[in-house]
């Protein structure tokens, strides 16, 4: 299903293009310039306002496609993050395969053997309803061979066709497949890495708490969890007041795919944004945990202003209640599995919404006596390893996050 809409989003851009694509093309150079913020500091924004423009247009083209009946707005996303994939890398072994349906792309190094490999599993972000394993082969190939590892690219299936939670169980299954099969990989079985970015980092955070209670498998080595998402208790960190209009993700675009992601319809997103879904009882249990209080005062500096107290809505609970899940948060998970986990790795960039998400993680990790490598890009942006490997148009940023991960994995 999700190939012919896929098909018709392309048929309808070649015969109504002439038309319909400049104007959008103008509402949503419109949109950035008069709806985007770009803070002192973030790097290279013109650039960014370029791309952010661009994204604008595909939003708008969407939702034009949609209510002529043409194909989701979704659909257009897909076309368009699909990106240009690269030429095949002389240097590397690449095999695709399916397991339970869900498509696997395995990039080995070509060069002899000196021992076992690790072995990475990475999960691309998209929030869960676009994005694929093309889109990001640029970074898989390059771990692949900076770090001479076995990488396996997960093409989980995606919302709102493939219902949540199935992103999860299709990581999982992935990496149970991959485990089972480490000797047809040379790998070492206690080299297991778990990586992801944004929605791949809380699956990859998810699979890595549930992996905890196998004692068939093989223990996992480190978990690299890159500008992750993982909680939908607060929307008003100061990370979300601060960056709610910076591009590349908006504050209100966060909740959109979250409800698109969970099948919900978005008429309580107002309210979400609020925190009207969250009981009282919730809250404390949680502030613990999930609390502005608990981000560093260095954090809070950019306009940031402490939230009132605000009213719950039993019926806006009820309707996306599933955003308080374990699965979908999994920053609420309790001390007892915090404290199992694996080294990690976790990167933040400071103009993103979900900055805060990482900054709580990392602490609760190290609260729970979990070594973690934090770091932080002072410059960049939600989903600048999106241009990873594009040439001039990457983000030094995103260059600099990669060769920090190339790094942390190499000195494992």
């Amino acid at each position: 299903m999700a190939f012919i809409y896929t098909t018709l989003a392309i048929i309808a851009m070649v015969f109504i293009s002439p038309v319909i694509i400049p104007a959008a093309l103008l509402w949503g150079l419109f949109y950035d310039v008069f709806y985007s913020e770009l803070p002192p500091g973030i790097e290279q924004p013109l650039k960014l306002r370029f791309f952010h423009s661009l994204v604008m247009t595909t939003f708008i083209l969407g939702k034009i496609f949609q209510k002529l009946g043409i194909c989701s707005d979704l659909s257009l996303l897909r076309v368009v993050f699909t990106g240009i994939p690269p030429r095949r890398d002389s240097k590397l072994l690449i095999q695709d395969l399916k397991v339970d349906e869900v498509p696997l792309r395995i990039y080995q190094p070509k060069c002899p053997l000196t021992g076992k490999r690790r072995g990475i599993l990475y999960f691309h972000g998209g929030a869960g309803t676009f994005g694929n394993i093309s889109a990001f082969e640029r970074i898989c190939c390059h771990i692949a061979k900076q770090c001479n590892s076995v990488v396996v690219s997960v093409g989980y299936r995606l919302a709102p066709e493939h219902p949540y939670p199935g992103q999860y169980l299709d990581c999982l299954n992935a990496t149970l497949y991959f485990m089972r099969n480490l000797e047809e990989y040379h790998v070492d079985p206690a080299l297991i890495i778990i990586s992801g970015d944004s929605c791949g980092a809380n699956f990859a955070t998810v699979v890595c708490q549930i992996l905890l209670n196998r004692r068939d498998l093989p223990k996992v080595r480190a978990q690299i969890l890159l500008y992750p998402g993982l909680q939908g208790l607060d929307f008003h960190l100061p990370s979300y007041q601060q960056n709610a209009s910076v591009p590349l993700l908006f504050r209100k675009q966060v909740l959109y795919l979250c409800f698109r992601y969970l099948n919900k319809e978005p008429s309580v997103l107002e309210d979400v944004l609020q925190n009207h879904h969250v009981p009282e009882t919730v809250k404390q249990k949680y502030k613990k945990w999930v609390s502005a209080d608990i981000i560093p005062d260095n954090f809070k500096v950019r306009g940031y202003v402490p939230q009132k107290s605000t009213l719950y809505k039993p019926e806006v609970h009820e309707a996306i209640k599933e955003i308080l899940g374990i699965t979908f948060s999994p920053l609420l998970a309790e001390d007892s599995i915090i404290c199992q986990l694996p080294e990690s790795y976790i990167a933040t960039c400071e103009f993103d919404v979900l900055r805060d998400d990482g900054l709580l993680y990392t602490k609760r990790l190290e609260d729970n006596g979990v070594k973690v490598t934090w770091y932080h890009s002072e410059s960049g942006c939600h989903g600048i390893l999106a241009f990873f490997g594009y040439g001039i148009f990457s983000f030094p940023s995103g260059e600099k996050i990669m060769d920090s991960v190339v790094n942390y994995i190499n000195s494992l």
